[in-house]
This record gives structure tokens, sequence and C-alpha cells, in this order.
């Protein structure tokens, strides 16, 4: 992969999301109109004016979830979006009208630091925040492998703009009590709570693992603490997601180490658990009662990967109801030129889909409710 630059260029200020017909407000069918054409010159990106859906049943909530996003090199402009062309680009729509949208932004937030000793480095200002918000992310995990790429100085300015954030972010704080606290919010009556921490075994998960007195990143390595956060998050919330940074860098199929993590979780009353970090997409389905996703993919990317079809990606939806998954949903893309996510049609579409259906023949998992 082609290495990004040391340092981002400022970035100007964003507009502001959404006129008075904004992301409060839905169509009045509660859905999103068709998406744009997968041809970023012939096609018009549209403003991100879907809400969440307001027809849904007594406790029911629905919850997105996207991949890895930087803004660097080839993504860096996309810091600078517009109602019209908002960073993550049309599928904004789809991340917009879900309850709660949730990506893993993969950076330092810093422009200060010096490079730890690993072959690939990001870092992004602040307004890569504001920029995400604006296509309709309701939250970020930041328990990842590049959290920490700008060493102590780069940390510090990190939790300084997580602590002045615009929305939350999770899996990273001042100390372990503050990266692995469960983020809990109400919605439509139903009690949220998520839970971020990363599997990967690496310089930052040895080097920068929050501790009792010590700034960084919540670690899925530590399992007990993991697990304890995920039973305290369930004492508290109807709804329990754990979102992880896990798994092996091209590889479509999860290593034994996610399936033991995925297990504990769901038997400590984790109802979704998804994640990140391949840069492949991994298959999804039901453990128990539980939704498993081991792989969302790539989803605003800032190069070229030696991974077969990591361009695929796409958006994970599910509607939940009383605290159970009762559907499933996969809004298909493909990453285009810029690095930005394209939602696709037709032939395309079922192309990502059905390859994404046929990764699960090795996770163990169960198609469950669509």
């Amino acid at each position: 992969m082609p290495r990004p630059a040391a340092a981002q260029a400022s970035v100007l200020v964003l507009a502001a999301l959404l006129t008075s017909a904004g992301c409060s407000t839905a169509p009045a069918s509660g859905k999103p109109s068709s998406p744009a054409s997968a041809n970023p010159v012939a096609a018009a990106e549209p403003d991100v004016t879907a809400g969440p859906t307001p027809d849904l049943p007594p406790g029911t909530i629905t919850l997105a979830f996207g991949g890895d996003v930087h803004f660097t090199e080839r993504t860096a402009p996309r810091i600078n979006g517009t109602p019209a062309d908002p960073a993550l680009g049309p599928i904004s729509r789809t991340v917009a009208t879900a309850d709660f949208a949730m990506v893993n932004l993969e950076t330092a937030i810093t422009t200060r630091g010096s490079e730890e000793p690993k072959k690939y480095h990001f870092r992004t200002p602040p307004t890569a925040l504001t920029a995400l918000q604006k296509s309709g992310v309701d939250a970020v995990s930041m328990a990842n492998n590049h959290a920490v790429d700008y060493g102590p100085a780069g940390l510090a300015d990190t939790l300084d703009a997580v602590h002045n954030a615009p929305i939350p972010v999770l899996g990273i704080g001042a100390n372990e009590a503050e990266a692995y606290r469960p983020y809990v919010k109400e919605i439509r009556g139903v009690k949220l709570a998520v839970v971020a921490a990363s599997q990967v075994q690496d310089l930052t998960n040895d080097k920068f693992r929050a501790g009792p007195k010590k700034p960084g990143i919540a670690s899925a390595l530590d399992q007990a603490k993991l697990v304890a956060a995920v039973k305290k998050a369930k004492a508290e919330a109807d709804v329990v997601v754990v979102y992880l940074h896990w798994g092996t860098e091209g590889q479509s199929c999860p290593g034994p180490e996610q399936k033991s993590i995925a297990a504990k979780l769901a038997a400590a009353g984790a109802t979704a658990v998804v994640g990140t970090h391949a840069h492949v997409m991994l298959g999804s389905g039901m453990l128990g009662t539980s939704y498993v996703n081991y792989g969302l993919g790539n989803l605003l990317w800032y190069g070229t990967s030696p991974y077969p079809r990591s361009n695929d990606s796409g958006i994970a939806t599910l509607t939940i109801t009383h605290g159970k998954v009762v559907k499933q949903a996969f809004t298909p893309a493909v990453v285009d030129n810029r690095g930005v996510p394209m939602p696709q049609q037709g032939a395309q579409a079922k192309a990502v889909t059905d390859r994404l259906d046929s990764l699960r023949k090795c996770t163990s998992l169960t198609q469950g409710p669509r």
C-alpha cells in the first residue's frame, strides 16, 4: 500500500449539513430515495436528507455499521464535504437513515508527534469527526492499531479531540476506565450501550494499551476487562453492541481468536458484535441470539490494497425489537478511485451481496432473520 503523507493540509470549515428539511426529517415513506449511480463522474451525490424511520413499532431501533475510514491521500479532500457531497458520499443516506450508526476511524487525530516504529502511519485533524457527523455517523471507534501512530504527543492531541468531539469516540481514553466505558444512549425508549476494543496484536496494543492511570486504547486481548465491560453495559441497557478491531489482514474467514471472543461476548450479553481490520469483508450471521459480523471491510479508504476484493464494501443495518435482532440488511457498495464507497445496483449489487453470503460458510454462524 502507498505510504500516507506525514501531515494533513489545513482544512476548511465544513458547511452546515442540512437545511430546514434536514436529517431530523424523513421522507413521507420513511425511506431514502434510490442511491446515485456508481459512476462518480456521471452521478451527482445527493443531500443527506433521510432521517431515522419514524414509523417503527414500539421497542424497535435500527443500527447501521460501516468499516474502516481514513482521511489521508486520496480521501483527504473528503474532510471538506458539503451537504450535497458529504464525506462518505451517497452511502451517507443509508447511514443517516438508521437510528444509530458507527464506523471505525483508523487514525490518530493530531498534527504533532513522531512516527512510531511501524510501516504505515495515519493522522487527521479533529474536523474529521465533524465530517463524519455530517455524513450521518453517530459514533466512532478508535480502538485500533493506528490510533497512536504518532506517539505520546499524538495521543495527547487525540484525547483532547476526543474530549471535545461532536460525536462520541469509543475505545480510547485517558485511562482504562474511560477507554472501556460503555457509551449509553436512549433511542425511542430503548437503551443502547456500545463498547469498543482492539484484538489486534501489535505495537499499539502492547505499548499504548490503556491502564488504571495510563492513556491508550481498550484491548480485547485482556478478555476479562472487555467481558466485564459488556456485562456492565448489559446491566444498564436493553441492547449492547461490541465494536472490535480484529482478524487478520487479507483473510476473509475469521480466525479462532475471533470466534472465541465472539462466543464469550455473546454469552456476556452482547446483542451484536461487529468489527473491522482485515481490509476485506468477512461473513456475518447469528451466533445463537447474537448478531456477529466478523469483518465490515474498507469504507472510506485512502489507497489501493493488495488483497482480492478489498474494494467490496457496504453498510450492515440491523433492526432490533425488544432486544432481539429481527432483521438484517446490507447496502452493497464498491470503493471507487476516490476512495468513496459507492452504492451498487442490479448485477453489481448482487455480486457483492452474493459474495458476502458465501463467506458465512467458514464462520459457523447461521443466516438468521432477513
